[in-house]
């Protein structure tokens, strides 16, 4: 299968504030280059034909830094004239994608997850796929619940969640029907309005990964990723 993904790369960073300041999150420095690159180097790694960037608060400190090619990836990018949340920041790249499984993944955290068997588990349930990351506390993303055959029961909202679990790392791989009955260019959340509304009732898979995993949406990660990503 064609390997196409859909980063979104367009969060403001307002919890970042006290240390990157007017920069779009994911071109925050890390370890001397921008956390961006990180994620790019995955999907690279993983035999990703193109990508497409979805682009937003200052559009034009990515679009400037990595052109139409970074390394052997082409990029193209869906910019949003006007915030669209995730849901519709996803709906609006996946226009210039040209398969109907596309692969979403968050252009601030880098998640070195098992895109095999992620693409496996889609294509053998004919269903969206996400992959999953067991941490000690999940009170900051909250949790996900699924059944022996690794079908998702449900997410649990940060609030109610507490302890040792898994959470959604944020990789998907998404079919072009699952957003139907979305237009083109409307604002919507994907967590809110497809997974946690659709789980009683549109199948969605779960795999988990250990793999490598932080999200630098807080200044203290952030700090993190400078000592960990260093020899990256």
């Amino acid at each position: 299968m064609e390997r196409v993904a859909v980063v979104l790369a367009g969060g403001f960073g307002t919890r970042l504030q006290s240390v990157v300041r007017d920069l779009p999150k994911p071109m925050a420095e890390v370890a001397g280059r921008p956390f961006l690159t990180y994620v790019l180097d995955e999907l690279i790694a993983h035999g990703f034909s193109r990508v497409i960037l979805s682009t937003g608060y200052r559009h034009e400190c990515i679009e400037d830094f990595f052109g139409v090619q970074y390394r052997s990836l082409p990029i193209s990018y869906a910019r949003e004239l006007e915030p669209l949340g995730t849901g519709g920041g996803i709906w609006n790249a996946m226009q210039q994608s040209d398969v109907e499984y596309t692969f979403v993944c968050n252009g601030d955290t880098l998640f070195r997850a098992d895109w095999d068997a992620l693409e496996r588990l889609a294509m053998q349930h004919a269903a969206p796929a996400l992959a999953l990351r067991r941490v000690d506390d999940v009170s900051r993303y909250g949790s996900v619940e699924t059944a022996a055959d690794g079908r998702v029961l449900r997410f649990v909202e940060k609030q109610s969640a507490s302890g040792a679990g898994f959470i959604n790392g944020g990789i998907y791989l998404l079919p072009k029907s699952l957003f139907a009955e979305f237009g083109v260019g409307e604002r919507f959340s994907f967590e809110k309005d497809i997974l946690e509304k659709r789980v009683a009732v549109q199948p969605f898979y779960a795999h988990v990964s250990d793999g490598y995993f932080i999200d630098i949406g807080i200044p203290e990660d952030y700090m993190r990723a400078q000592k960990e990503l260093v020899s990256c």
